[in-house]
């Protein structure tokens, strides 16, 4: 007679994404052309549509999520963002004016400051963006201080330069550990559960690809003035310099099985309260769209070459003047024209690279990984009760100006 489990397991809930993908690109494309004609200043309307496109096509359980967070909230948070930078750089200069000893010694204050800067940035833009996150009517929220996060990341940076990187799995856990406990779904806590040592063992031979051949061009030069092992080093070196160079070649291949590993790792480690989430996503799942971008970055490069080639023809058959007197410093009547023409599909160039890694590095990869995604127990989330207030975007406008800013 078989007996029945007191407490079955609970059954998964589904997380899909249903976005269109020809709308998110139209969305990318008007938003990079009105970013041309605002000087940029637009770039914060179009990072709160993209939110709000992935939030609202992202379904748990049949219900989307919700993004409230609005442009103007970013603009101002980045002007009051650009007050503090701004008069931190002109120090800095202005000390280098006074003395190049001392700009030398102030270099390192500096590059420290804005380390710690860019972690608080990091933590409160997080805050920012969570309290602007709604799901089944309940807002998400953050407490915590971003100083405190800046510190334990500045520890960590110390042991990450120390061991050359091979740290890093347990700087991931120990500082999403911090960020997690201090994250809240109305009153559920939540909780990060991964591990640097199932993060290690995951990828821990991408490491190896990453940083043994540099280690080996770095490392076996010391070893040249003993005559004896001279050969040795010479063929070691030689191995590690190609070594070294089919790294770079394989860097897509390398980033995208790393980011497609700490994705899973990430997803498969986060709670709040009794809810978890499962990720399946295959190692390889996020590789091909890097090298889509690399061959959209090639295609485009090849379409501005050519834009140049063919505006110095006709700017050089209009003037009856040889290609090549257009990029002379004295001639001033080929050479603005050209100059007009060269800014114009520069920033054509720029706006396009744009809009095509939003659609391949942001849009898909949130496709792919919402897709790989399973939720548990998601009915321990059914009564929570509303708590937190919302957070001002000025960490969000830090990050911002720092270029340290997430989606």
């Amino acid at each position: 007679m078989s007996s029945v489990p007191l407490h079955p397991p609970p059954m998964p809930g589904e997380v899909s994404f249903s976005g269109d993908r020809g709308e998110f690109r139209r969305l990318t494309a008007r938003g990079a052309g009105l970013e041309l004609v605002t000087f940029g200043f637009y770039r914060f309307w179009l990072a709160t549509d993209i939110r709000r496109h992935l939030w609202s096509n992202t379904l748990i359980d049949g219900n989307a999520a919700e993004y409230t967070g609005r442009g103007k909230e970013l603009l101002i948070g980045f002007l009051f963002a650009i007050a503090i930078i701004v008069p931190i750089y002109l120090a800095y200069f202005l000390v280098g004016l006074e003395a190049e000893r001392a700009k030398a010694f102030a270099s390192f204050p500096l590059f420290l400051f804005f380390y710690l800067f860019g972690q608080f940035a990091i933590y409160r833009a997080r805050r920012y963006r969570l309290t602007r996150t709604v799901w089944c009517g309940v807002r998400f929220w953050m407490s915590g201080s971003g100083l405190a996060y800046a510190g334990r990341a500045a520890l960590w940076g110390v042991l990450m330069g120390l061991t050359l990187g091979l740290i890093l799995p347990w700087r991931e856990a120990a500082l999403e550990r911090y960020k997690m406990r201090h994250s809240y779904y109305g009153d559920l806590q939540g909780s990060f559960e991964g591990t640097g040592w199932e993060f290690f063992k995951r990828g821990w031979w991408l490491w190896l690809l990453a940083v043994v051949p540099l280690m080996m061009l770095t490392i076996l030069p010391l070893f040249r003035f003993i005559p004896r092992l001279l050969p040795m080093v010479k063929t070691a070196t030689q191995i590690g310099g190609f070594a070294t160079f089919l790294m770079f070649l394989a860097v897509p291949f390398i980033y995208g099985l790393f980011k497609a590993v700490e994705w899973r790792w990430w997803l498969s480690g986060i709670r709040f309260g009794d809810v978890r989430f499962e990720s399946s996503l295959l190692r390889g799942a996020l590789v091909g769209l890097y090298w889509k971008v690399i061959g959209w970055f090639l295609l485009i490069s090849v379409l501005f070459s050519a834009y140049l080639f063919g505006c110095a023809a006709l700017i050089a058959g209009i003037n009856h003047t040889p290609i090549a007197k257009l990029f002379t410093p004295g001639n001033l009547q080929g050479s603005i024209p050209m100059l007009v023409v060269a800014v114009v599909g520069y920033l054509a160039l720029i706006l396009a690279l744009n809009v095509v890694m939003r659609v391949y590095l942001l849009r898909d990869v949130w496709a792919r990984v919402i897709a790989s995604t399973t939720v548990y127990r998601l009915e321990a989330a059914a009564n929570v009760s509303a708590r937190g207030e919302l957070a001002n975007a000025l960490g969000e406008g830090f990050a911002d100006g720092l270029d340290v800013a997430g989606f």
